[in-house]
Order: C-alpha cells, then structure tokens, then sequence
C-alpha cells in the first residue's frame, strides 16, 4: 500500500531539523510523528532539550519543539510499503529537503533519525553547509543500543539550539 509523509512542523527560525524516514502504521493511524508507544522519540528529544515530553498533548509537544528552535520532517514523501519497517519502503519519492531548507535561514543543523532518514537525507543534501548528524533511531525495532547511548547521543542536538 502507498504510505505518505507528514507536512513539515517547522517555525521559521528553526535552528535543528530532524528527519525520519517515513511515519509508521502507529503515526499514520494518529495523524501523528512518532505515535507508536514504544517509539523513543519523544524521550530522546526531551532528554536533549532537558524537558519531559512524554505526559504532554501532542500539540503541546510539538509547540515545545517550536519553541526550542527545532524542526520535523520526514525524507520520503510517498512510498510502497507494508508494516511500518524502513526495510519494506519501496519505490520512495523523496521529500524537497533543499526547498524546506532554503526557508529556514536560521538553520544550523539536519539530524538523522535511524539509517534510512541518513542515507536517503545525505543523498539529497551533499551540497550542504549545514551539520548533518547521525542519530540512532528512536524506533522500538532498533532495540540494540541501550537507551543511555541513544540519549547521550541525541543530546548533541543541544550544540546547535
């Protein structure tokens, strides 16, 4: 079935973007990024902004994010996939990553959350100025990395708010 993105949730004075790779069966159902309970996003981001998203409503949540100068987008606009694994994406159309970002002139950074959101993100940005940073993805199928390493990890979003 074909699965699409998400607008972007982006202020302009956006300094940080986070970029996954395509909203899950969870976050599709909700109308929501990173909805599924187990998902650790909301935790990670939190961690590295020094507030507990998680009790909070999603819009609550997002006009956080605003305020701290962070962005949300994903890098596949459309694509066939069954589940909600990165694994099955196929036939991807890619967001315009470089359009989004040429409206936010206070932008210091692009982070990656997982491989996918990485590899398909760098692909599409090799001409940038920008940090392009390497997260471990928040998703409950990534279980391997302890969820310490993760938050010291994302807490590098933190250099560049």
């Amino acid at each position: 079935m074909r699965r699409a993105s998400f607008a972007p949730v982006a202020a302009p004075d956006a300094r940080v973007l986070i970029l996954g790779s395509l909203p899950g069966e969870a976050s599709l159902a909700a109308r929501q990024y990173y909805a599924h309970p187990r998902n650790l996003f909301w935790p990670l981001v939190g961690h590295a902004v020094g507030i507990d998203l998680t009790p909070l409503e999603y819009e609550d949540r997002l006009a956080v994010l605003q305020a701290r100068r962070i962005a949300l987008w994903d890098t596949v606009e459309s694509a066939w996939r069954e589940g909600s694994l990165d694994a099955a994406i196929q036939q991807a159309e890619h967001t315009p990553l470089a359009e989004l970002i040429e409206k936010l002139p206070d932008l210091r950074a692009v982070a990656f959350n997982g491989r996918k959101a990485g590899a398909i993100g760098r692909a599409q940005l090799l001409e940038c100025p920008l940090a392009l940073i390497d997260l471990p993805s928040s998703s409950p199928a990534y279980a391997a990395m302890p969820l310490a390493q993760k938050e010291r990890l994302w807490a590098r979003l933190g250099d560049f708010l």
